[in-house]
This record gives structure tokens, C-alpha cells and sequence, in this order.
């Protein structure tokens, strides 16, 4: 392959990097500090760390899988490699789809939650949902004119943030008030596992680097460089923003506004002004995590699609992406009207821990082929699964029959991928096999 068809590849290190950025700040920082700190108090930021520890396992198995088995579906195709061709990597590669469908309604809800601060009236059901939905169609326009102008995006975006991120988390620093982290005013020790499920969902993001794959410049030597960095970097920067955070706002006062926290722990430091400016920057960071996500997907549902694993629809080109864009959008839209910000990143972080301890789990069956370490691949399965079970285990208590919900997500996609079977003839194939030749191809000529 000529280094000329290697350079119009659309993610080389940097913007992989970006990319992974883009999705975690945005779903991480602006809805989960408030959220998570209500559940651990002083003792997120610990919590923040176990959750990177864990992503950072998960980073790890999910980049050998992407190396040995490159393809655009991402989790989906490890699943089906995992587990073969068939009903129960069927059902979890319909349930994760839908869990990232999810994961994106939560994102918008959040920026809609932000703008809405802007408003005379404050933050309202209808402005919320309005900016909600608007950002969603803006991004869907930008993903359909492609992969180079989603990573252009994600790098210019991520810059502006993380500027504005790091200008506020160094100011705050000189404002803490010691007091904040009393020891003794922290809750029982096991109330950080329980909010691992949260501050986890902050890192979550991170798979969307594996979709794009086939958009990356030399994968074999990017994918694991470009996953750890970003979640190092995402790492510090929680830890760092969540003490600024609680240093600067009480318990009572994080509780209050935490839709918002992060924005209002600026007010301290910098007045109103500074409330508008952190509220701008998380606009910023929501937005690029719907760019990011909706992009991933995009992948997913195109690799679905390949060979009748959905409906042909979502393969149908529209600009340069396909109308399966456009679907996932629409069944965004009913999520952002009718769910609260609350429910959804719990119902979305919790799916989305299992489907990756599933994922995790079927890479043992692998694991000869992608040559990745043993002992790493089981930390994860049981990182993943533990952070499950606290997450499940506590919010039982505050969303009544919230394992249903959570059962009831499985059954769902169970029964879908049964009458997907019954009405198109439907498996999840093996994407890689069928490319394999042009896979090997394009991999041994960026080596």
C-alpha cells in the first residue's frame, strides 16, 4: 500500500487520542461528578480512580481484540468471534447498540440541562429537551459528511475544553477549603464501590476508539498507544477537576446542583462569569461526546447491517454515511423526551459495564489468537462485573424495581433478535473473515 492511500486514513495517533477524549469528557465530567459525588461524597475521586484502573484492563483487552479482528462494529464483532454465530451474541450486540442509543440521549440531555442555564427562566423540561434535540440534529449533519470532519471536530473541540478545563481546575486549586475533605464527613468506605458504576460510565467512551479501525492509519501500532493515553489523560484530569470541584462546594451544595456542579463550583472562583464560561465548556465537551458517539454507532449499525444483520436500510448510503445515521438518530429522540438524566446514565452505565464484562469474558475464548495477557483480560472481567453489581445493588434503592429495567433491557433484546431471525433470516457474521484478505492486506502495508 503507498504511504499516499495510508495518509488519507482519518485517525493517526493524535486524533484517535482526540477521538476517545471527545467521547469520555463529554459523558464524563458534566453529568457524572455531580451524580457520583452525591452517591461517595469526598471519596469520589478515589472512586474515579478504581474506575480508571478498570477502564484502563478493558482498554487494554479491547485493543488486542481490535488488532487481531480490525473491523468497523467494534464490541459487535468480538462478540460474534467471542462466542460465534448465533442467538446470544445476536442478542448482546442488538443490546449494546442500543445501550450506546442510550448513552448519546443521556449526553444530549446533559448539554440541553447546561444551555438551559442560559435561559431567563432557567433550566426547564422544554428548554432542555429543545437544545437537546438540537444538538443531536447538528451532529447528526456532521456525521454525515464523514469520518474526516467527525476526527477534525473531535481535535478542535477537545482543544477548546480542555483549555478552559485546565484554566479552572488550576484557579480553583487556590480556593480549596481543606475542610471539604474532612475524613469524618465522608460516608462508609463501600459507598466509592458503589458509585463505580457512574464514575465508570465517565470513562466509557473509550470503546469508540476501536470503530474506528478502519480509519486508522496503522492500527497494530496506534490502537493500544492511542486507548491508554487517552484514558491516562482522562484519568488525571477527573481526579484533578473532582478535587477542584469539592474543594470548592459543600456536600449539600454538590447534591443541589449536580446536573450542573461542575459549573457552579466555579462561581467560588470566579463569580457569575465563571459559571457561564464552565457552562460553555461543557457544551462544548457534551457535544463532541455525541460527535464521537454517534459516529461509533454509525460503525455499529453498518456492521450489523452487513449481510441482513439489520435491516439493509442502515447500510443504504446518504452523503458519506449511510441512513443507518439517521435511524439511530430518530430512536434518540424519544429517549431524550421522555427519560430523565438520572435514569438514563444509570440504565446506560450499568448496560454497558455488563455488555463489556460479556465482552471480556468471550476474549478468553480467543485469547491464543490476539496473544493478549491472561491475567489482565480476568482483571477486567472482574473489574467490570463487580462495578455492575455495586451499581445495581445501590440504585435498586433510590429507582424502585430498577433490576427489572435492567432485565428487562436483556429480554428485550433477546426477543429482537428472535423475530430479527424469524423475519429476515437473521446471524451476526463473522465481518472479519468475509475481509479478511483486504483486511491483512491493508495491516501488512502500514507495518
Amino acid at each position: 500500500m503507498s504511504s499516499e492511500s495510508v495518509n488519507k486514513k482519518a485517525f493517526g495517533l493524535w486524533s484517535a487520542v482526540f477521538l476517545g477524549i471527545g467521547s469520555m469528557v463529554g459523558a464524563g465530567i458534566f453529568i457524572v461528578i455531580g451524580q457520583a459525588g452525591a452517591i461517595a461524597g469526598n471519596l469520589v475521586m478515589v472512586s474515579f480512580l478504581i474506575a480508571g484502573v478498570i477502564a484502563l484492563l478493558c482498554g487494554y483487552s479491547l485493543s488486542k481484540l481490535a488488532i487481531r479482528y480490525p473491523s468497523r462494529g467494534g464490541i459487535i464483532e468480538y462478540l460474534v468471534q467471542s462466542y460465534g454465530e448465533g442467538f446470544f451474541s445476536g442478542a448482546l450486540g442488538v443490546l449494546f447498540y442500543i445501550a450506546q442509543l442510550v448513552a448519546i440521549a443521556a449526553v444530549a440531555k446533559s448539554f440541553g440541562t447546561y444551555a438551559a442555564t442560559y435561559m431567563a427562566e432557567g433550566v426547564t423540561t422544554t428548554y432542555t429537551n429543545v437544545f437537546a434535540l438540537g444538538v443531536l440534529a447538528f451532529f447528526v449533519a456532521v456525521n454525515l459528511v464523514g469520518a474526516s470532519s467527525v476526527a477534525k471536530a473531535e481535535t478542535i473541540i477537545v482543544v477548546i475544553k480542555l483549555i478552559a478545563l485546565l484554566a479552572f481546575t488550576v484557579s480553583a486549586m487556590f480556593f480549596i477549603k481543606p475542610s471539604n475533605f474532612n475524613p469524618a464527613e465522608a460516608p462508609d468506605f463501600i459507598y466509592l464501590f458503589y458509585a463505580l458504576g457512574l464514575t465508570f460510565f465517565a470513562f466509557q467512551g473509550f470503546s469508540v476508539i476501536t470503530n474506528s479501525v478502519e480509519d486508522m492509519q496503522n492500527p497494530a501500532e496506534i490502537m493500544l498507544k492511542s486507548m491508554i493515553l487517552s484514558i491516562v489523560l482522562v484519568g488525571i484530569l477527573y481526579i484533578a477537576v473532582t478535587v477542584a470541584v469539592f474543594g470548592n462546594l459543600s456536600l449539600a451544595e454538590i447534591i443541589k446542583s449536580k446536573d450542573f456542579a461542575l459549573a457552579e463550583a466555579s462561581e467560588p472562583v470566579f463569580g457569575e462569569l465563571g459559571f457561564k464560561i464552565i457552562a460553555a465548556t461543557a457544551l462544548l465537551a457534551t457535544a463532541s461526546a455525541i460527535n464521537a458517539t454517534l459516529y461509533a454507532v454509525t460503525q455499529i449499525g453498518y456492521t450489523l447491517a452487513k449481510d441482513g444483520d439489520l435491516p439493509k436500510i442502515y447500510q443504504k448510503g446518504v452523503f458519506h454515511n449511510t441512513e443507518g445515521l439517521l435511524i439511530s438518530a430518530a430512536l434518540i429522540v424519544p429517549m431524550i423526551l421522555f427519560f430523565n438524566l438520572g435514569e438514563i446514565a444509570a440504565i446506560a452505565s450499568i448496560t454497558v459495564l455488563l455488555i463489556q464484562g460479556f465482552t471480556h469474558t468471550g476474549h478468553l475464548l480467543v485469547i491464543k489468537e490476539t496473544k493478549a495477557s491472561y491475567g489482565l483480560v480476568i482483571l477486567a472481567i472482574i473489574g467490570t462485573f463487580s462495578a455492575a453489581g455495586f451499581a445495581i445493588y445501590y440504585t435498586s434503592d433510590s429507582i424502585p424495581h430498577f433490576p427489572m429495567f435492567i432485565v428487562g433491557a436483556f429480554v428485550f433484546a433477546f426477543a429482537l433478535e428472535v423475530l430479527l431471525k424469524l423475519f429476515n433470516e437473521r446471524t451476526i457474521k463473522k465481518q472479519f473473515i468475509r475481509g479478511m484478505n483486504r483486511l491483512k492486506n491493508r495491516i501488512s502495508g502500514e507495518l
